[in-house]
């Protein structure tokens, strides 16, 4: 069995709750205010491990008080923090949350999460069997770096390019599997993809993105499950839906699974069936990183 290794973001996340989400130059009186471990890195992290693969995360925080929770909260997760670093001046990531009707609106703060660099990421010999996942939280240049390591040590590769941006030059040729949402897709591809497109539109949408016969490209479409294509073969996996309570983190939830079950020698199909239950558990809660399920409670739903 190999290790899921994650060098990404790690956020404190401050949630605020209300009825509805403010229009623009609105306020709307809000229900409360909550602080929960986040940042998509943390977030993947901690999915991974509580689903019991071995996990390492990459990354930084600042020296505060922000910094000492996380790191104690990631750590009483399982999780190697060997290669987490304080930064010397930046504070740690910060996401600030607005939640409405299970919905939200962030806006992140990058903080320590942006001095992330390649010295960093070589902290970690990996080797094959691993699977090496980044995000779009940390800079392109690290992650590339950390891919190249990867794919050198014949490591699978995981990228989830969120928030949505372009993609740096050469760093999609380093990507083994894709894990990206309808909106995500629809950037990167450059097309305009309904709030709940076909399954034939999301494949017109991938093809776009001239993917290689040997690249997986999965996109999640929430309770609807998500759509793995591997060059000309494009396949449905069933969602679950159940009633939400906090969307934040659903799709680092998806990931960390998909990742755990991948680094165990699982299929890729059932991984993906495997990760869709663990998000469905964990929109049912609120917050990021303590939302993320058990393999015991994956698996009683298997």
């Amino acid at each position: 069995m190999g290790r899921v290794v994650i060098a990404g973001s790690i956020n404190m996340d401050v949630v605020a709750t209300a009825e509805r989400h403010p229009r623009i130059g609105e306020t709307v009186a809000g229900q409360s205010v909550m602080y929960f471990p986040g940042g998509k890195g943390a977030n993947q992290a901690v999915s991974s491990a509580k689903l019991g693969a071995p996990t390492s995360l990459i990354g930084r925080l600042g020296r505060d008080g922000f910094g000492e929770q996380l790191r104690t909260f990631l750590a009483d997760q399982g999780i190697d923090l060997a290669a987490v670093k304080d930064s010397a001046s930046a504070a740690t990531g910060t996401a600030i949350i607005t939640l409405a009707n299970a919905d939200n609106t962030i806006v992140v703060i990058p903080g320590a999460n942006a001095e992330v660099g390649a010295e960093d990421v070589a902290q970690i010999a990996l080797k094959a069997g691993d699977v090496a996942v980044s995000q779009f939280e940390i800079p392109q240049a690290t992650i590339a770096a950390f891919f190249k390591g990867a794919k050198a040590a014949g490591a699978t590769t995981m990228l989830n390019p969120a928030p949505a941006s372009v993609f740096a030059e050469g760093l999609f040729a380093l990507v083994d599997v894709l894990v990206l949402n309808e909106t995500e897709l629809g950037f990167l591809a450059g097309v305009e993809l309904s709030e709940a497109p076909t399954p034939q539109q999301v494949v017109d949408a991938v093809q776009v993105l001239n993917p290689r016969a040997d690249q997986t490209i999965c996109v999640t479409l929430g309770a609807r499950g998500a759509i793995a294509v591997r060059g000309g073969d494009a396949k449905l996996v069933e969602g679950r839906v159940v009633k939400a309570v906090d969307t934040t983190g659903a799709g680092d939830c998806f990931v960390g699974a998909l990742a755990a079950r991948l680094s165990q020698g699982a299929a890729l199909a059932d991984g993906i069936a495997y990760a869709n239950i663990a998000a469905s558990i964990s929109v049912q809660r609120m917050g990021a990183g303590p939302s993320m399920p058990t393999a015991e409670e994956v698996r009683a739903l298997l």
